[in-house]
C-alpha cells in the first residue's frame, strides 16, 4: 500500500520499487518467520539480492553497483523491510555504512578491492564503531591501532557489529593518537578472515534476529597501512558523515515496518467481528488506523525528502544532516507507534507467533536505537538548528 501518488516517481523508480516488492514477496516472505526463529544468517537470499542489484543500488556501476540514486535505494529498502526487517538491515549496512563510506573516502584500489564484491553480493561488509563502554558517546572508544612499519597493530573489543559473525570485510574505527581526542581516531578496512580477528559472542537479540550481530575482538591484528580509510585522524569525521546516510536507510527500514504493521491492522479490522460488527467500524479501532495512516505518510515524505537532500548535497557539497536525522527520528517512532497499535488491534492473536505482527513489534524497537537513538537525533537536530556544531 505504498501510496506513491503522494510523491512523483520516475519510471526507473517505479521499476526498482516493483522489482524489490516482487522479490521480497516471492523470495523473502516465505522464509522470514523461519529465519527470525532460528537467528541464522540468510546467506542465499543475500546473494540473490546482490545479483538483483539491491546490495549496491546507489554504488557506482564501475564498482559493481547499480549506479542509481538514493531515492531508488530507499524505495527498494522499504519494500524489503516491509517483508523482513532483518534482510533490510543487512541491505542497509552494506549499501550505506560500508559501500558509501569507501566510495566517498577510499582510494581507487580500496573501492575495487572491497566495494565491488560487497555490492555484487559475493561478500558481506560491516561497520564497527560501538564498543562495550562507548555507545552514543562514540568518541570515548578505547580500541587502538599502533604503527609498526607498513602495518598498524590493532587491539581492542568492538560490540554490536551488525554482520559481525559473517562479515568478510569490516570498516572499523580505532584510536591512533589518544592525545588528540576525536582527531586521534582513524578508520581502517579490515579483512575478517585474517589472524588476530576474533568473532566474539553472538547477541541473542529481541528483534532483527537474522541480521547476525556480535562482538569482534582484535588481538594483535596486523592491518596494512594502505587499508586506512581516508587520512590518519579523519576517522571520526568519516564515521559521522557515513551515519548521515545510514540514518536515511534506517528511516526507510522503519517505514517498511510501519507499512507492514498498518496493512496487517487494516486487513484484520476488515475481517474480525465483535459485538455483531467488523471491528474497523468501532471508533476505538478506526481512529487508531487513521493515526497510523497519517504518521505513515508523513514519515514517507520525510524519508524520501532526506534521500533527495543527500543526492543534492553530493552535487553541491552541502549537508543533509538535519534531513537525515528528522527522517530517522520520525520514521522510527512511527514504526514503533504503528507496530504497537497494530498489535493492540489484533488483540491476543497479535501476541502469537502465528501472526507476523509480534515480529514487527520486536523489529520496530531497534530503529529507535541503532545508528543514533531518538535522543541523539533530537540532540543532533537541535544543535544544528541552533548553530552549535
Amino acid at each position: 500500500m505504498n501510496d506513491t501518488a503522494l510523491f512523483p516517481l520516475s519510471d526507473e523508480h517505479k521499476m526498482i520499487l516493483n522489482a524489490a516488492r516482487d522479490f521480497a514477496q516471492s523470495e523473502i516472505a516465505p522464509i522470514a518467520a523461519e529465519y527470525d526463529e532460528s537467528g541464522n544468517f540468510p546467506s542465499e537470499t543475500i546473494k540473490k539480492m546482490g545479483e538483483m542489484g539491491f546490495m549496491g543500488i546507489s554504488t557506482p556501476e564501475e564498482y559493481g553497483g547499480a549506479g542509481m540514486d538514493t531515492l531508488a535505494y530507499v524505495l527498494a529498502l522499504e519494500e524489503i523491510s516491509k517483508v523482513d526487517a532483518s534482510h533490510g538491515t543487512i541491505m542497509s549496512v552494506n549499501n550505506s555504512l560500508f559501500n558509501h563510506g569507501i566510495v566517498k573516502f577510499g582510494t581507487e584500489e580500496q573501492k575495487r578491492k572491497f566495494v565491488t564484491p560487497v555490492a555484487t553480493g559475493e561478500k558481506v561488509g560491516a561497520y564497527s564503531l560501538t564498543e562495550p563502554m562507548s555507545g552514543s558517546d562514540s568518541a570515548t572508544m578505547s580500541t587502538t591501532a599502533v604503527r609498526d612499519g607498513d602495518d598498524f597493530i590493532i587491539n581492542g573489543r568492538k560490540s554490536w557489529v551488525t554482520g559481525g559473525p559473517v562479515a568478510d570485510y569490516v570498516v572499523v574505527y580505532v584510536v591512533t593518537d589518544p592525545s588528540k581526542g576525536t582527531k586521534g581516531i582513524s578508520a581502517f578496512i579490515v579483512d575478517a578472515n585474517q589472524s588476530g580477528f576474533v568473532r566474539g559472542k553472538k547477541e541473542p537479540k529481541m528483534g532483527i534476529r537474522a541480521s547476525a550481530t556480535s562482538e569482534i575482538v582484535f588481538e594483535d591484528y596486523r592491518c596494512p597501512a594502505e587499508n586506512m580509510l581516508g587520512k590518519e585522524g579523519e576517522g571520526f569525521k568519516i564515521a559521522m558523515t557515513v551515519l548521515d546516510v545510514g540514518r536515511i536507510g534506517i528511516g526507510a527500514q522503519a517505514l517498511g515496518i510501519a507499512e507492514a504493521s498498518y496493512e496487517a491492522a487494516i486487513n484484520y479490522a476488515r475481517e474480525r467481528e465483535a459485538f455483531g460488527k467488523k471491528i474497523g467500524q468501532f471508533q476505538g479501532v478506526s481512529f487508531k488506523l487513521a493515526d497510523m495512516k497519517t504518521r505513515l505518510e508523513a514519515a514517507r515524505l520525510l524519508v524520501y525528502n532526506a534521500a533527495m537532500a543527500k543526492d543534492r548535497a553530493e552535487k553541491t557539497g552541502g549537508r543533509f544532516t538535519v534531513a537525515a536525522s528528522t527522517a530517522k527520528l520520525f520514521a522510527s517512532e512511527t514504526a514503533m507507534f504503528c507496530a504497537h497499535a497494530s498489535l493492540q488491534i489484533h488483540g491476543g492473536i497479535g501476541y502469537s507467533k502465528e501472526y507476523p505482527v509480534e515480529r514487527y513489534f520486536r523489529d520496530a524497537k531497534i530503529t529507535e536505537i541503532y545508528e543514533g537513538t531518538s535522543e541523539i537525533q533530537r540532540l543532533v537536530i537541535s544543535r544544528m538548528e541552533l548553530g552549535l556544531r
